[in-house]
């Protein structure tokens, strides 16, 4: 059988319990498919700092390099933004852990499920369209790591830089993943403005020849924007520089009817970071109403993508699909004539369909 062992950190917020419920399911997909799943509790974000006065211990980043995965929920809070930037749970917390594990590509897939379809706010033509795309977003470089970087009374400098390996790398994923999906990849830039997009279009014509299956389309990143809103279904992966994809990703998930439905992998060399897209939503924490499901899925594709364990992956996936297709609802997403239930129906709706 089988072992693997996993970093849990849950975060803030809604981390915990939305964190709870996604156990739960990856206990009973470990039994169903016959492996194990060790798990050991890590701090990170806000908690990390009340606890030990850091958002990143060492102790949390011995944990993550010694694993087979991490898995991490929301970090961050109202309660912690008074602090200097680089100490507050995202600066110090969430783009720390990035870079101790060397995260160079974060996928984001946006899905529209059945049963959804009035939650999508784009309907071209009075009807839904069919949404299934992937945003590969570099997650190394661009302007959140560039260097220099200054804040003084009257000026604030941000370094926005992209050297050739850095977009080859992340160019290479987008096309593997591409092949494995519709074939087709469109690269993300703001070429005519900017020189470090300049050579990330080079060298996406660069790789695409390497992939001749699949094919590759260029679209400024202001265009993409707008056709995300005017024509969604013609997407299927886009990959694009830190920056954008942050943006671009954030806008595809209006697609999806919320951000309680949508999971992320972080790509490294050694260790994958697996987390919901969505943030630590204090105003709901301990109510007992977050929604799960971006947690949940983000575990199925921990099975995927760090473990292998496609079939486990792929089970989750189906009972997340079955319990919205059988009505049950968190009310992020729930309709007008909708029953909502709350975290831990939702997480028990989906274990029933494994």
């Amino acid at each position: 059988m089988k072992e693997y062992k996993i970093a849990v950190l849950e975060g803030d917020g809604i981390g915990p319990e939305v964190m709870s419920e996604a156990l739960k399911v990856l206990f009973e997909v470990a039994e169903l498919e016959g492996f194990t799943l060790n798990f050991e509790n890590g701090l990170i974000g806000g908690a990390a700092i009340d606890a030990c006065g850091t958002a990143l211990p060492d102790e949390t980043v011995d944990l993550a390099l010694r694993s087979d995965a991490v898995l991490l929920g929301s970090v961050g809070g109202p309660k912690w933004d008074k602090l200097p930037p680089q100490e507050r749970p995202e600066l110090g917390g969430l783009l720390a852990i990035r870079k101790k594990l060397n995260l160079f590509a974060n996928l984001r897939p946006v899905k529209l499920y059945p049963g959804l379809d009035e939650l999508c706010p784009i309907k071209p033509g009075g009807k839904t369209p069919a949404i299934d795309l992937l945003t590969v977003r570099e997650l190394s470089g661009g302007i959140y790591f560039g260097q220099p970087k200054e804040l003084t009374e009257n000026e604030g400098l941000d370094t926005m830089i992209y050297d050739r390996k850095t977009v080859t790398q992340i160019m290479h994923e987008a096309f593997k993943i591409a092949r494995l999906r519709s074939k087709k990849v469109c690269s993300v830039d703001k070429a005519n403005v900017l020189r470090s997009s300049i050579l990330w279009r080079e060298v996406a014509e660069e790789v695409s020849n390497e992939y001749s299956d699949v094919e590759l389309s260029h679209m400024y990143v202001d265009n993409a924007a707008m056709q995300l809103i005017l024509n969604p279904a013609q997407f299927d992966v886009i990959v694009t520089g830190n920056l954008f994809g942050d943006i671009l990703s954030d806008e595809s998930a209006a697609l999806a009817g919320s951000l309680g439905m949508l999971p992320s992998a972080s790509l490294g060399d050694k260790v994958h970071l697996f987390e919901p897209s969505g943030g630590s939503a204090p105003d709901i924490a301990g109510k007992g109403i977050a929604n799960p499901l971006a947690q949940i899925l983000s575990a199925a594709m921990m099975l995927e993508y760090s473990l292998g364990e496609i079939a486990g992956a792929k089970r989750i996936s189906q009972a997340v699909e079955k319990a919205l297709a059988d009505g049950f609802r968190t009310g992020d997403i729930a309709g007008s004539k909708d029953k909502v239930v709350g975290t831990r129906e939702m997480g028990e709706a989906v274990r029933q369909r494994l």
